[in-house]
């Protein structure tokens, strides 16, 4: 039986990657004050930056409903495919708990929790790409996404701290020191679960330099398929600079793909937030 990948939009995969692998997206909603947008189809993170900009507050987000998880998984098992479908952490969202809800209810579907978000969720859903066009069933897709969800590395060095602190993640006496000290945070995700890392110190050029040296430095660990830079309004220059350092440290990947980060890491880290997110060998 043909089988379909479908992920929600936290995954951040760009549109050439959905485009090229065929996946079916299910957008989460982002809530704006009064006004409620399905995330990268009615909102983006420019419209992040400016309400934030605007109102002084963070927008909040909210998992699909359980009608939207319905009404996407009966239209792909209407047209005859298995699905396989893939979540952000069920630590930071209620969208797994919904989608296996629905997937019950349609039969056919298998759900997968990535313990991850953004780009460390996309390696994930693209390796289950890869996996369909091989031939192999959902059950087998699933089975080995959920053990490979163990061996995601994902983190983001941030350039602010004032979305963190308009998001309670920080005190304002944390975020005033961090300011005068010119300190970036480097937001890990581990076990499902997002928390704060090294903090590095200077210019934010030369602290994510400093960051994807430390993360991929000396290592003999890393599969070399694929890896993300992934980031939100990072200069061309800046990307491009951690490629050719990407290329220095570890040379010899499939792949080194950029994608801009979606409303979900926006909300959380702001603009001059970038990560490289790869998978370790097994």
């Amino acid at each position: 039986m043909k089988v379909k990948i479908i992920s929600d939009s936290t995954s951040d995969l760009s549109p050439e990657l959905v485009k090229k692998y065929d996946i079916s997206i299910v957008p989460l909603y982002v809530v704006m004050g009064d006004k409620i947008r399905k995330d990268g189809i009615e909102a983006t993170p420019e419209d992040i930056y400016e309400y934030v900009s605007q109102s002084g507050k963070l927008p909040k987000t909210s998992a699909p409903n359980l009608n939207d998880f319905l009404s996407a998984f009966r239209n792909w098992r209407n047209q005859g495919y298995e699905i396989v479908h893939f979540n952000i952490s069920s630590d930071f969202s209620s969208s797994h708990a919904t989608a296996r809800m629905a997937a019950e209810e349609v039969g056919g579907v298998e759900v997968v929790d990535t313990r991850n978000l953004s780009t460390g969720s996309g390696l994930v859903v693209l390796h289950a790409c890869e996996m369909a066009e091989n031939g192999a069933s959902a059950k087998e897709i699933a089975e080995e996404c959920r053990a490979l969800t163990g061996r995601v590395e994902a983190s983001f060095v941030v350039d602010s701290i004032d979305y963190l602190h308009k998001g309670g993640r920080c005190s304002s006496v944390a975020a005033l020191g961090a300011n005068l000290l010119k300190l970036k945070p480097c937001i890990e995700v581990t076990e499902g679960k997002m928390q704060s890392g090294k903090k590095f110190r200077g210019t934010i050029d030369r602290v994510i330099i400093n960051y994807v040296t430390e993360r991929l430095q000396n290592r003999e660990d890393i599969d070399k398929h694929r890896i993300f830079i992934t980031h939100t309004r990072c200069s061309e220059e800046t990307v491009n600079a951690v490629r050719d350092k990407i290329n220095e440290l570890q040379p010899g990947f499939d792949e080194i793909l950029e994608t801009t980060a979606g409303c979900t890491v926006t909300s959380h880290c702001g603009p001059g937030t970038l990560g490289v997110l790869f998978i370790r060998k097994a």
